[in-house]
């Protein structure tokens, strides 16, 4: 068996004491999570992506920063949290992108949990500390503001990567991709694997982590749009937490039985553990797993055939490109209102929805592509 076996008994005890809020997400009803964005569906022909439309500057500015154009600079990287593999690599692309740079310094440090309460104590305790920027992978994106304005108005660069914050909270916001392009990308193959008739539910973490929340949105619009007859069972959330994962999992299994023919997983937890489930339930073929994973995480389930695809990009360049874009800030070479910024072995990036850079278009990693990857 794989990951979860020598914890399967304890798992049912843990469940058993938690229980968390479910929302049901009819395909005929929005799901807005953590906010009631306007969506934007793309088309349902073709690779998605196409042209974004310009919008005027929205971020935030440091006062008084100093100025370190071409000296060194030290760098603190909180993430949502640490010791997963998802922000291993983004941390180890960040080390490749400070050994290239030669003058900037980064420390990945953050709660061993996804809790907004202790992400914003680590920040503020940096910032206390004293350091020429803030990079952050947000659990919250209105309750982290306070605490980025804080670094803004102490002359403090805040980058934020992978799930964002408010706008006016940090002056720039790497995105791994389009909201949209990642709802199209994720529809696609599981409309493909199980069929524009069919069931699915969805594992994510929060409601209100900003990235997944957006996604899931950007799903329903989609689905909507494109496969008004997939049906839209329920939406569940497991943290970032491998056994309630799995228990989420294997409870909408047991719930729904033959009437279930798709999970989604919206994080790089939810989604092995989605599949571990569906490995013990002896359901491989007939429940697809759909998601967002490290390719490490999912090897074991796309080698036995149980996961077809996964839809991911690359997080070593996620957290290159933070950097990069860091970098280029404090030197002055990238400012409000350009519409590029170079990022080093990744070329040219665009920026997009006025404070955005654009990392790419989603990964998908398959049978014949999942062992090259190490992360």
């Amino acid at each position: 068996m794989y990951l979860f076996n020598r914890i399967v008994s304890l798992s049912f005890i843990f469940f058993a004491t938690i229980t968390l809020v479910i929302s049901s997400a009819g395909a005929s009803s929005r799901w807005d999570g953590a906010d009631d964005l306007a969506v934007n569906p793309l088309s349902c022909t073709g690779s998605g992506g196409g042209a974004v439309a310009s919008s005027p500057y929205d971020g935030g500015q440091p006062s008084g920063a100093s100025n370190k154009a071409g000296k060194q600079i030290s760098l603190v990287d909180v993430p949502k949290l640490i010791g997963i593999g998802y922000f291993n690599a983004t941390s180890l692309g960040m080390q490749q992108a400070a050994k290239e740079l030669g003058n900037v310094k980064v420390v990945t440090d953050g709660p061993t949990e996804a809790n907004i309460d202790d992400q914003i104590t680590f920040i503020d305790n940096y910032i206390t500390q004293g350091v020429d920027g803030v990079l952050f992978a947000a659990n919250d994106p209105v309750a982290i503001g306070s605490v980025l304005k804080k670094a803004l108005k102490k002359g403090v660069h805040v980058v934020g990567y992978d799930a964002n914050s408010v706008p006016e909270a940090r002056e720039w916001f790497v995105n791994q991709a389009e909201f949209n392009g990642i709802a199209k990308s994720l529809m696609d193959k599981m409309a493909d694997e199980i069929g524009k008739n069919s069931s699915f539910a969805i594992v994510t973490s929060t409601f209100t982590t900003p990235n997944q929340a957006r996604w899931i949105a950007e799903m329903w619009a989609y689905s909507q749009k494109c496969y008004p007859n997939l049906n839209w069972l329920e939406t569940v959330e497991a943290q970032e937490d491998n056994i309630l994962s799995f228990n989420q999992a294997n409870t909408l299994i047991n719930k729904y039985g033959d009437e279930l023919q798709g999970l989604f997983g919206m994080t790089s937890v939810a989604t092995p553990a989605s599949a571990e489930a569906v490995t013990q339930a002896n359901l491989c073929g007939k429940v697809a797993v759909v998601g967002l994973a490290t390719p490490n995480g999912m090897k074991p389930y796309v080698n036995s055939g149980c996961v077809k695809s996964v839809v991911l990009w690359n997080p070593v360049d996620l957290g290159y490109a933070a950097v990069y874009v860091t970098r280029a800030v404090v030197d002055g070479k990238f400012k409000p209102g350009d519409s590029s910024v170079s990022a080093g072995r990744l070329g040219t990036l665009k920026v997009v929805n006025g404070s955005e850079v654009l990392l790419g278009p989603p990964f998908v990693y398959n049978l014949s592509n999942v062992n090259d990857f190490d992360f």
